[in-house]
C-alpha cells in the first residue's frame, strides 16, 4: 500500500512539475511575442518623432536626424516662403498666376495645369495642400521667383534661416530626381521645426484639414492624400508624401484641449502601417501627457514691492506670458514657481517696466520662466512726500 502511495505521489509531481514548465513557458512565449510586436511596430518606420508644439518638446522619436527624401512634404517649403511673403505684404492669396509650358509638364500627382491657364494664387495652394499637385507647385515656385532655380534657391536658403541642419532641396515638388540630379532630404528633426512654424499660420490648418475641394469652378474635385483625417478627429492638417526609395512619409498634426501635437514618421513599410503607427502614438500621447497651465498672461503675482520714491507705497507685479507646459497625467503635483523679486524699487515706475520674474521647475528642473511687470505707470512721489518718508513716516 505505501509503494503504491509513493508512486502516485511521484505522479502528481511529475505531471504538476510539466504543467508548471509548459505554463512558464507560454508565458514566456507570449512576452517574447509581445515584445517581437512591439519591435516590429516600431520599425514600421525608419525614423518618427512626436513633439507638442507650443514648447517644442519631443516626447518620442527614433533615428530622428537620419537624412530621408520627403518626396511631397517637400512642398512645406512652398508653403512656408507663401505665407511669409504674404505676411509681409509682398504678394496676395487674391494675385493671379498664369501655368506655363514647364508646369504643365510636370509629372506623377497633378491637376493638369495647361500653358495659358490662369489660377488665384489661393487655389493653386490648394492644390497643392489638398491634393498634392507638382504641377501647381512648380507654377507657385515660378510666380514667386521667375524660375525653379531660383525659388530652389530660395528654398534652402529658407532652411538656413530655420537652422534644418539635415536639409537640402532640389526640386519644388519632391519627385524623384531624374539621371544626374539630387534627391531632396531632410530630417524628422528638420520636419518639426518648418511645421511648427508653419502652424503659426491659420491658413495652412484651414486648407490640409480639409479632406476635399474643388478647382475649376467645382468641376475638378481635390482629394486629401492624408487618409487619417478620416481615421482620428483630433487630426486636422499637413501632409504625406511617397515614392519607392523614399517610402511612405507623414508630418500631421493633432489637437486634443490645449495639447497639439506634431507626429513625424518617414522611411514607412506601407500607407497603412504609417498611418496605424501615427494614430497609435497620437492616442497614447493624448492619454499620457496634459497641459500643466503654469502661469497666466496678466495674472497679478501676490508679493508686494516697495517704491521708494514712487507717488503709491507698494506695487504688486503681473506676469507678461503664458506658461503651459506638456507633463505627464501622474505628475501633476510636481513643480513648483519660484519669484524672484527685490524688496524696493528707486525711482518712478513705467506700465510694462521688468520688476523681477517668475521660474517653473518641474521635478527640479527649470522647464520656463515669464516676466513681472508693472501692470500700471507709477510717477515719483513729490518732493515733500519723499522727505516725510526719509524721516520714517508712512505715506
Amino acid at each position: 500500500m505505501k509503494k503504491w502511495i509513493v508512486v502516485a505521489c511521484a505522479l502528481f509531481l511529475l505531471t504538476n512539475t510539466a504543467y508548471g514548465r509548459q505554463a512558464t513557458n507560454k508565458n514566456i512565449r507570449a512576452q517574447e511575442q509581445t515584445s517581437q510586436s512591439k519591435a516590429q511596430s516600431q520599425d514600421v518606420c525608419r525614423s518618427f518623432a512626436i513633439m507638442e508644439m507650443s514648447t517644442s518638446k519631443v516626447l518620442e522619436s527614433k533615428h530622428i536626424h537620419d537624412k530621408i527624401p520627403p518626396a511631397s512634404i517637400t512642398k512645406l517649403m512652398v508653403a512656408y516662403i507663401v505665407m511669409e511673403k504674404i505676411t509681409r505684404g509682398e504678394i496676395k492669396l487674391t494675385d493671379k498666376v498664369t501655368a506655363s509650358k514647364n508646369a504643365e509638364k510636370m509629372g506623377g500627382t497633378q491637376v493638369y495645369l495647361y500653358e495659358g491657364e490662369v489660377f488665384l494664387l489661393e487655389d493653386l495652394m490648394k492644390a497643392m495642400m489638398i491634393a498634392s499637385a507638382n504641377d501647381a507647385a512648380y507654377a507657385i515656385g515660378e510666380f514667386i521667383s521667375g524660375s525653379k532655380d531660383k525659388f530652389i534657391k530660395m528654398m534652402n536658403e529658407k532652411a538656413k534661416e530655420l537652422h534644418l541642419r539635415d536639409t537640402e532641396f532640389h526640386s519644388l515638388h519632391g519627385l524623384p530626381p531624374s539621371k544626374n540630379d539630387l534627391e531632396d532630404l531632410t530630417s524628422c528633426s528638420d520636419l518639426l521645426i518648418l511645421s511648427r512654424e508653419l502652424l503659426k499660420y491659420p491658413k495652412i490648418l484651414e486648407w490640409t484639414s480639409k479632406k476635399t475641394d474643388s478647382l475649376r469652378n467645382g468641376s475638378f474635385v481635390l482629394e486629401n492624400t492624408n487618409k487619417l483625417l478620416y481615421r482620428m478627429p483630433e487630426i486636422d492638417g499637413l501632409k504625406t508624401g511617397y515614392y519607392r526609395r523614399a517610402g511612405f512619409n507623414i508630418v500631421t498634426t493633432a489637437k486634443k484641449g490645449d495639447l497639439r501635437l506634431i507626429a513625424v514618421a518617414m522611411g514607412c513599410q506601407t500607407s497603412k502601417s504609417r498611418d496605424r503607427f501615427v494614430v497609435d502614438k497620437l492616442k497614447r500621447y493624448f492619454t499620457q501627457y496634459k497641459m500643466l497651465h503654469a502661469v497666466k498672461k496678466g495674472e497679478v503675482i501676490n508679493k508686494d514691492i516697495i517704491l521708494e520714491d514712487g507717488k503709491f507705497r507698494k506695487i504688486k507685479g503681473i506676469a507678461d506670458a503664458t506658461i503651459i507646459y506638456p507633463v505627464p497625467q501622474n505628475k501633476k503635483g510636481d513643480f513648483k514657481r519660484e519669484i524672484v523679486l527685490p524688496e524696493s524699487i528707486k525711482g518712478e515706475i513705467k506700465e510694462g517696466q521688468k520688476l523681477g520674474e517668475i521660474v517653473i521647475y518641474l521635478d527640479n528642473e527649470r522647464i520656463g520662466k515669464a516676466d513681472i511687470v508693472s501692470p500700471v505707470y507709477v510717477p515719483k512721489a513729490n518732493l515733500f512726500t519723499r522727505l516725510v518718508r526719509m524721516l520714517g513716516l508712512n505715506i
